[in-house]
């Protein structure tokens, strides 16, 4: 498999924050998602940024925005699938996505993904970390937590989530797990490293995390 493209997911409407781009939220005098492009460039083949609305208030990242094609907002899939027309165009493929709010995420992210798709048809994996005790008291049967914005996702089945997304899905793992989706998981200690920025306390625990 080719290196794949890199999609940085930044579409959601941050209503915890009060609105507006949480990745242009600083933390140790850098933007989140600058410090998304810095871990996830070295990873892939090249970059673009899943964004609605004006393009130009990215322009100094010098990175290519693809707008989501399904109408309202329809949640982190109709990102994956901007971002996999966007690879098409580029010959790519797959991709592997990353939420613009989450600076902590693996540095080996993407060969680890790939390395849980061999042998898949179609490479379609999600990252997952292992659930806490707490979490594991509170129900659920499942013993760990996927991170659905995290994933390496195929260019060949962008027509078949165009469709999904059109007759309305909106879960991740509806489609994943209809596809034979995998997991790969990632050590939790001393933080989830999946860990993002939905909340301003959420921005003070990310600053206590770079000391």
């Amino acid at each position: 498999m080719t290196k794949p493209l890199g999609v940085i997911l930044a579409g959601g409407l941050a209503t915890r924050m009060g609105g507006g781009d949480k990745g242009l939220l600083h933390i140790g005098g850098h933007s989140l998602l600058s410090r998304v492009i810095d871990r996830l460039s070295p990873q892939v083949a090249g970059v673009a940024l899943n964004a609605n609305g004006d393009p130009d208030r990215f322009a100094d990242l010098g990175l290519p925005v693809v707008a989501d094609s399904i109408e309202g907002f329809a949640g982190p899939l109709a990102g994956v699938l901007a971002g996999l027309d966007w690879a098409a165009e580029q010959g790519a493929e797959a991709i592997v996505t990353a939420a613009a709010d989450t600076p902590f995420f693996p540095t080996d992210l993407v060969e680890r993904l790939v390395a849980a798709s061999a042998g898949q048809a179609y490479p379609l994996v999600l990252a997952t970390t292992p659930r806490t005790g707490e979490e594991l008291k509170s129900g659920g049967r499942s013993r760990v937590n996927r991170h659905p914005t995290f994933g390496l996702w195929p260019v060949a089945l962008r027509d078949d989530l165009r469709a999904a997304l059109t007759d309305g899905l909106r879960k991740v793992v509806l489609w994943t797990d209809a596809h034979g989706g995998r997991e790969a998981l990632f050590d939790a200690d001393p933080f989830d490293p999946f860990f993002n920025v939905n909340t301003p306390e959420d921005l003070a625990r990310a600053e206590r995390f770079l000391t």
